[in-house]
């Protein structure tokens, strides 16, 4: 790549992390029960609950519906959302919204239900704004309807942050619209939503939520504070992931990974992904490749590419999570760090390659997640397109 061009990013990522602590930040304030959220809503107001059919169908709404009911308030469910969810499917809920005259807004489910729910905020303050003219950073700068996360998986952290990942129904171009108005104002982390999820989405939303730690944490833009919500979520995620995939039931070991994934998300919320999401987007966009699946089998291959640049985090990582001792020498510990990972997958059967990828379309992947990445992810080692190839060679035949 292009010396200046690398120096250019460089320039524009070190100009945000130094940004950070005058950014506008902030974290969604955690309700303890529904109860708490009924207080919130306003007398002969409208409120959309946006999730999918499968939430829907496993009954997990019905109690909120119940107490919505219960105090003559007004609940109109949008179940229609999609796996990553599409500009055609933010603007199906956007008409149930008018037509309702809502004022709240609930995101329901896993990151594709929030994620959906944030987008249908900025539909309804920029009306007059295509998403597609929204995408990137702080284009939005509007105060959106309340907004409630509830996350019925451990995973994704859409509770935290200040993203929603979109589809353009046309291109299948998957992207981020970023503002600070879109971190929901409100958070409901209930254990009792997740004890039921099937073994597969358990692995895959708990890989997720252990790529935003890693990610946030071997990146440029972390802070002591990232750091130090990067380090406690892979500690839980590797005590907890393995005993809520043998044992779903297991109350505590899911509130912990409901805890991890909230943490992670506050820690990439501030820090930013890399080049595994940026690699996952653009197989959700053009194969509708689930993201936690993607994420669990690119993660350790862009780990190793990286190599001794990021030995010594790795290291941190590891030790901080009881994987090695002390004496276990940087690069030893860092390759005993992404074993771990690639056990973990193998152990939760997600398996170690991304079979719909076509080989003659890797070159304009490549080009996709090159250009989401650069300059905006301040990721350890800066690559070039041509560079990205080899990894989806890499992921495609393992």
């Amino acid at each position: 790549m292009n010396i200046l061009k690398k120096m250019y990013y460089r320039l524009f990522q070190k100009s945000f992390k130094l940004m950070i602590p005058i950014l506008p930040y902030r974290e969604p304030k955690l309700l303890k029960n529904y109860q708490d959220l009924i207080k919130l809503v306003k007398d002969n107001s409208n409120t959309i609950l946006v999730t999918d059919k499968g939430v829907s169908g496993l009954g997990l709404i019905d109690n909120l519906k119940n107490i919505f009911q219960v105090n003559n308030l007004n609940l109109i469910v949008f179940d229609e959302v999609v796996a990553n969810p599409t500009t055609d499917n933010v603007e199906d809920a956007y008409k149930v919204y008018c037509e309702n005259n809502c004022d709240m807004i609930i995101g329901f489910g896993g990151g594709s239900s929030i994620d959906l729910a944030k987008a249908l905020g900025v539909r309804v303050v920029k009306p007059k704004k295509s998403l597609s003219k929204l995408k990137g950073v702080l284009k939005v700068r509007k105060k959106l309807p309340t907004l409630v996360a509830i996350p019925t998986t451990a995973g994704t952290g859409s509770e935290t942050t200040l993203a929603s990942v979109i589809v353009d129904s046309q291109t299948r171009h998957k992207y981020a619209i970023n503002d600070f108005c879109l971190i929901p104002k409100y958070a409901i982390l209930d254990a009792n939503l997740i004890l039921n999820l099937p073994k597969q989405i358990t692995a895959t939303t708990g890989m997720d939520a252990l790529t935003h730690a890693i990610e946030a944490y071997i990146g440029n833009s972390c802070t002591k504070q990232t750091k130090l919500y990067a380090l406690q979520a892979v500690k839980l995620i590797f005590e907890n992931l393995l005993e809520c995939y043998n044992n779903p039931h297991n109350f505590q070991a899911r509130e912990n990974m409901l805890n991890a994934s909230y943490k992670a998300g506050l820690a990439f919320t501030k820090s930013y992904v890399g080049y595994v999401h940026a690699i996952a987007h653009s197989l959700g966009g053009k194969y509708n490749t689930a993201h936690g699946f993607a994420n669990a089998i690119i993660l350790p291959c862009v780990l190793r590419k990286y190599g001794k640049k990021i030995y010594k985090k790795l290291w941190e990582l590891g030790r901080y999570a009881n994987l090695f001792d002390e004496k276990t020498p940087k690069e030893v510990g860092a390759k005993i760090f992404i074993e771990k990972i690639e056990d973990m997958n193998d152990l939760m059967n997600i398996g170690t390659t991304i079979h719909d990828i076509k080989e003659e379309d890797i070159p304009e992947l490549a080009l996709i997640a090159e250009k989401e990445a650069n300059p905006l992810y301040p990721v350890p080692v800066i690559y070039s397109a041509k560079q990205l190839e080899d990894i989806y060679y890499e992921v495609k035949n393992g």
